[in-house]
């Protein structure tokens, strides 16, 4: 009994040092890039060049530090867009799609020394995805939104007391038209604490 109460002493103790480094309450605004994965999936087509490709895209974010180690979190991406030529046969088009998403999550951070925090963020996305074809696959025109969840994992090096550098996977969810961007891409930026 008595080692368990020193367990508990000691796990309490490294736990209130580790978190007396956190953030501290207040708002947050951040800037920074994606970089996502595109496919085309095209009937019958003949090109047989790569269907995908690798786009790079921005984001802006911000949120509110509730406690040293939650937060909530607002943002806006927009993905880029990429533009895929194809045959079917003879016949040549083109199909573009740009897309763009909102979302709104909790956050949840755990803090491995002063400066480095690995973080976890769960909520809603609403994406937004504009598809524009031409030629034979002209069908595939579609402009549409659909509501998904949203997950992201990271980590962030706090510069200064004010200023962090983050890296992250996320996940917005599919798009209503399945052309264009995949489900995730990787993020990276910084942000400013007030």
């Amino acid at each position: 009994m008595k080692k368990t109460v020193l367990a508990l002493i000691a796990t309490a103790a490294t736990l209130g040092a580790v978190t007396a480094h956190a953030a501290e309450p207040g708002p947050y605004i951040g800037i920074g890039g994606v970089y996502n994965k595109n496919q085309y999936n095209i009937a019958n087509d003949t090109t047989g060049g790569d269907k995908k490709s690798n786009e790079f895209g921005g984001k802006i974010f911000g949120g509110y530090q509730i406690d040293k180690m939650f937060a909530v979190e607002a943002g806006y991406t927009q993905f880029g867009k990429e533009k895929y030529n194809y045959s079917l046969g003879a016949d040549k088009g083109s199909v573009e799609a740009k897309a763009k998403s909102f979302y709104i999550a909790g956050k949840a951070a755990y803090p491995i020394n002063e400066q480095f925090s690995v973080f976890g963020k769960l909520g809603v996305g609403r994406n937004k995805n504009d598809v524009n074809a031409a030629g034979l696959a002209a069908n595939l025109n579609n402009s549409g939104n659909k509501t998904a969840l949203y997950a992201a994992i990271g980590a962030e090096y706090m510069v200064t007391p004010k200023l962090g550098l983050e890296v992250s996977y996320e996940r917005y969810g599919k798009n209503k038209t399945d052309q264009g961007r995949k489900n995730g891409a990787f993020g990276f930026g910084a942000r400013y604490h007030f």
